[in-house]
């Protein structure tokens, strides 16, 4: 167990101690904490240059006489202030509602309204005219908080520079105040407010306590027990998600870590380079987009260097093999690794900044090939799987035995159960403790308990009750089962998509928001595992007599390919999407002359499409949308 600096103390009472001690005992407030780029440099910003910035806005916030439990809502991208905003939120017990920069205006609102947020704060004046065309729908809005220059009022705009002035020239005033708040805060109180989808296409309002958060915290080094205070985490995934808030913010406040801030996920790639993380938080489709960039360039060069890197390939390979059977390099190995490692290995993890130590994969499922090619070239990547609702870490493959396929081992203070979909019994109940590298279950719905089950859903008691059983279990909605004592996804319950980016996108509201036109008879969505959303589309009668088309099997391919028909059609989807998040949008589609039907096998007796049948029947077509 790791014990250096004490980090596998517990006895915290809320996640803002976690900064305390990374700031005083674990490092110093001179110490670098945060990085971010400067006129194309990466520069530090010190424990207590932060500590002074987060004490003022708590300042400011008490002196507006909000009261613990009130709602702020954050529409920010991952900077230095999002932590700022959020340290201050959780000293004073004022709790974060992470709204999407992405989300719709529509959705925006519904959130603001729901939680009863007083105050928001935007990043961009294309966030501030998001939030003022529906702010008069919003009578509980009282400030905005504006992280850019101008158009601030200074009365319900106000603007940043504004308030940490302030904040800090009341500091005598109120620093009793935020005390006296700041020890109030107990583990059990609400930290945060993360609204996901429902079945319904309803946001539900997700409650985390500061204890669900830590528990998870407390519960992921223990297996990722590598990790300590010298590590510097790459935030860029989405800081409103809960996988990142996790693994690289919270998880790196706890072990006195620091976090430098990508410039977004286009320059992925170039900020590795500069700012050499030793951890990185991600999903499946930036190692999918890593691996073949990595082979597309030795096939471009060709030659000798394409020979030495398969042969390294193969006998990182082999080494990986022998290790994950608990096995050293052989006696050829000993001699043939050193050298794979210095002439192709090194190389791709000096692209990557030369201090990967671990790479986090998460918010979908990671192909098999890909952990291997990682594998392979000595990059660890442990895949691990969990919820927003559970904090979200349930699971994760661990540093020194690597099941590629699966999704790890069950966290330390949990338990994972398999219950039978048909009969509602339990086929296995599992833990830490009942670890076998050789288990093996039937397969059924993943059910959680432990002290990262989230409160509830804010304002929906019904649906809270809907997730939990008798026995207090949570029911994830997710099928899986255990292979080599690993818990390992299979399906999924509903028909929920989850694309490779890790968005979860329901299906029937967006494809009825698309049947408004006159001219769509049936939608189809498709995005599981994707990057981006497709459908198959059947228009409809209105739209064959507009073009005069007579559905004749000779001419079939003919119309449903013909570019002014498709453009038609694009149009109608621009119009009837409007309202859709971007990654909800139908990016590419394919026309099908023919409808859906019970008479064909594909849909059911209620009407509803055929999920798995209409994907294998037209497995080609939907690969042509994805090339």
């Amino acid at each position: 167990m790791n014990s250096k600096n004490n980090l596998l103390k517990k006895d915290f009472t809320s996640l803002h101690q976690f900064l305390l001690r990374s700031a005083e005992e674990i490092n110093s407030l001179d110490k670098p904490f945060l990085h971010r780029k400067v006129n194309g440099l990466y520069t530090p910003i010190s424990f207590g240059s932060a500590l002074e910035k987060i004490n003022a806005i708590c300042t400011y916030l008490v002196s507006l006489g909000w009261q613990k439990g009130d709602k702020v809502a954050l529409i920010l991208e991952n900077c230095p202030e999002y932590i700022y905003w959020d340290q201050a939120m959780l000293k004073i017990g004022i709790v974060n509602t992470a709204i999407y920069p992405t989300l719709s205006p529509e959705e925006t609102e519904y959130i603001l309204n729901d939680s009863g947020a007083k105050g928001v704060i935007v990043g961009t004046s294309f966030l501030l005219k998001k939030v003022q065309k529906v702010r008069s729908n919003c009578p509980h809005l009282e400030k905005i908080f504006l992280m850019f220059e101008g158009q601030a009022n200074e009365i319900d705009l106000i603007s940043y520079g504004s308030l940490i002035s302030q904040g800090k020239t009341m500091k005598a005033i109120h620093s009793t105040a935020v005390e006296k708040r700041f020890a109030s805060v107990v583990p059990s109180d609400l930290a945060a407010l993360i609204y996901t989808s429902g079945t319904t296409g309803v946001p539900k309002g997700v409650m985390l306590s500061h204890y669900n958060f830590m528990s998870n915290a407390y519960d992921a080094l223990e297996l990722c027990q590598q990790l300590d205070h010298t590590d510097k985490f790459l935030s860029f995934l989405p800081l409103s998600h809960v996988y990142e808030r996790l693994v690289s913010y919270f998880l790196c406040t706890y072990i006195g870590g620091q976090i430098a801030f990508s410039e977004g996920i286009e320059k992925i790639a170039t900020n590795m380079g500069e700012a050499k993380p030793s951890v990185l938080a991600t999903v499946p489709r930036l190692l999918e987009r890593m691996e073949d960039k990595v082979r597309k360039n030795v096939e471009a060069k060709g030659g000798f260097g394409k020979i030495v890197f398969y042969w390294a390939l193969g006998v990182g390979q082999k080494v990986r093999l022998r290790k994950e059977k608990g096995k050293g390099k052989n006696i050829i190995q000993v001699f043939t690794y050193p050298i794979a490692n210095k002439l192709v290995f090194t190389k791709i993890r000096e692209k990557l900044g030369g201090n990967i130590k671990l790479i986090v994969s998460g918010g979908g499922a990671l192909p098999q090939h890909i952990g291997e090619f990682f594998g392979n070239i000595g990059i660890q990547v442990q895949e691990g799987y969990g919820l927003t609702e559970t904090s979200p870490f349930v699971t994760v493959n661990e540093f020194h035995r690597q099941v590629f396929g699966t999704v790890g081992r069950v966290a330390p203070s949990q338990k994972v159960a398999i219950e039978n979909i048909e009969t509602g019994n339990l086929i296995t109940t599992q833990t830490y403790n009942s670890f076998a590298p050789d288990f093996e279950s039937e397969e059924g719905e993943i059910l959680v308990k432990g002290p990262n089950i989230m409160l509830g859903y804010y304002n929906k008691p019904k649906e809270t009750q809907e997730v939990f059983d008798k026995d207090g279990w949570f029911h994830t909605g997710d099928i899986g089962k255990f292979e080599k004592g690993y818990l390992k996804i299979t399906d999924r319950k509903k028909n929920m998509l989850k694309t490779s980016l890790g968005k979860n996108i329901y299906p029937t509201p967006i494809e009825n928001a698309y049947l408004k036109s006159d001219f769509i008879e049936q939608v189809f969505l498709l995005g599981d595992k994707r990057e981006y959303v497709t459908a198959i589309i059947v228009p409809s009668e209105t739209f064959c007599e507009k073009f005069n088309i007579v559905v004749n099997e000779e001419i079939i391919t003919e119309w449903i390919t013909n570019p002014e028909h498709i453009s038609f059609i694009q149009n109608e989807l621009k119009i009837h999407g409007a309202n859709l998040a971007k990654y909800e949008k139908i990016k590419t589609f394919a026309l099908k002359a023919t409808y859906f039907s019970i008479e064909n096998g594909e849909m059911t007796p209620t009407q509803k499409i055929k999920r798995k049948v209409v994907q294998e029947k037209y497995k080609e077509t939907i690969e042509n949308l994805y090339r």
